[in-house]
């Protein structure tokens, strides 16, 4: 288990920051041993830490490397969310998956279970919600962790050439094949082969794929004995496979022998609670200077966290990428450089305050999407706080958003004309 220690001193300090925070890096999976001290003090000698954490009060946030797996985080006192998301980001490492919504804790703790077996796994869930990286995360956890792992996308290879890619060919076995190719699964023995969007793979291949889980070998192509192969697969999709073999698009059987234990990841609107130590995971990695890290303030954060996200987590890295340019070396992101890719913008609707259930029923044939969603989300919110008789913190509660996601999405509506500048 991950273990974060800190001194009482730092406790009473950053109590609101430290103790939230590492109740989340705690019920990660994991184990290294993370420290948090005092910013200008000395740590306590002969401890030993993998990580280490300085967390300062200070009127100019920031956030830098110091060399290693050391950070250094300072904050105002008033950005304590902002803090938390920084610490929790701060204390993964690297290519690790970040949690802080509690269903999202969960299924890494049953991940990490899964990975420790040699069962099949099914990975599902919408696209750009980081489904490799819980592959990589099973398989790091898993016995096979100094074995290779081999990751292919079914879709992005050519029919024609994925059989042989996928079980090798012997040299002449077809127009081209000057010299033998071992294939994916050999290349993967002794390690975890996975197979990014499984529901791709056409029909005559997935028999192919169900004889080699079953026996543990493969035929190359051109040759007329089986390979004996030792390879864990885990296998990705965002598509219903159900549906598909309703629709005759995938064979029942193969999903049964992949079915053995399935793991679902929400798309990333649904775990809200992660979006913000999410984002400073991005920032960390993609700051220009990494002992100069741009922060995020507090309404940048609310901006973030109110975005529906349609792109998912993949979305997510593109805006803060995006802001990063924008801020141009600016030590604060703020909500202006906050800009959502053009698909997922909300269209401004036409809709009078106080009026959306008719504006929406009104709605021309040529409303987008996102532009409806936006209509019926803003009527969500007002009849919510219509039952609460106006009390914000119990309609966020009602809602499942935080009072500060409530808050921004107000402003939103306002700005929209979704409801009257002087409501709620």
């Amino acid at each position: 288990m991950t273990r974060v220690s800190s001194t009482q001193e730092l406790q009473k300090k950053h109590g609101r920051v430290a103790a939230h925070a590492a109740a989340i890096i705690n019920s990660l999976p994991g184990s290294e041993r993370i420290e948090l001290c005092e910013a200008g003090l000395e740590r306590r000698a002969g401890k030993r830490a993998d990580r280490l954490v300085y967390l300062q009060q200070a009127g100019q946030p920031g956030l830098q490397r110091l060399g290693g797996n050391t950070v250094r985080i300072a904050y105002p006192a008033d950005q304590c969310d902002s803090a938390r998301a920084a610490l929790v980001a701060a204390s993964i490492t690297p290519g690790q998956p970040v949690a802080a919504d509690t269903g999202t804790i969960a299924m890494l703790n049953l991940a990490e279970r899964v990975g420790k077996s040699e069962i099949p796994v099914l990975i599902e869930g919408p696209t750009g919600t980081g489904k490799e990286v819980l592959a990589r995360f099973i398989h790091a956890a898993s016995n096979r962790a100094s074995g290779p792992f081999i990751a292919i996308n079914c879709a992005a290879m050519p029919e024609a050439m994925l059989e042989a890619l996928l079980f090798g060919h012997r040299k002449g076995a077809f127009t081209g094949a000057s010299e033998a190719g071992e294939g994916f699964f050999r290349a993967a023995n002794n390690g975890t082969l996975l197979l990014d969007e499984l529901g791709e793979m056409p029909l005559g291949l997935q028999a192919k794929l169900l004889r080699a889980l079953q026996e543990g070998e493969v035929v190359p192509l051109g040759a007329t004995q089986p390979v004996p192969v030792d390879v864990r697969i885990i296998a990705c999709t965002n598509r219903d496979l159900a549906g598909e073999i309703a629709a005759g698009r995938f064979r029942e059987d193969l999903f049964f022998r992949l079915n053995v234990f399935p793991l679902a990841l929400s798309a990333l609107c649904e775990r809200r609670n992660d979006i913000a130590p999410l984002a400073y995971t991005m920032l960390l990695r993609h700051a220009p200077d990494p002992e100069n890290i741009a922060w995020l303030s507090e309404e940048a954060l609310a901006k973030l966290e109110g975005h529906p996200w349609p792109g998912n987590v993949r979305e997510l890295e593109n805006v803060i990428r995006r802001a990063l340019l924008l801020a141009d070396g600016a030590a604060v992101i703020d909500p202006q450089a906050i800009v959502f890719d053009q698909t997922a913008r909300p269209v401004e609707p036409a809709a009078t305050s106080g009026n959306i259930a008719q504006a929406a029923q009104s709605r021309k044939a040529g409303d987008k999407l996102s532009a409806i969603v936006r209509k019926s989300e803003a009527q969500a919110i007002l009849d919510t706080l219509d039952d609460n008789q106006g009390n914000r913190q119990a309609t966020a509660r009602a809602l499942g958003i935080s009072e500060r996601t409530l808050r921004y999405r107000l402003a939103s509506m306002r700005e929209a004309g979704l409801m009257a500048a002087g409501g709620m």
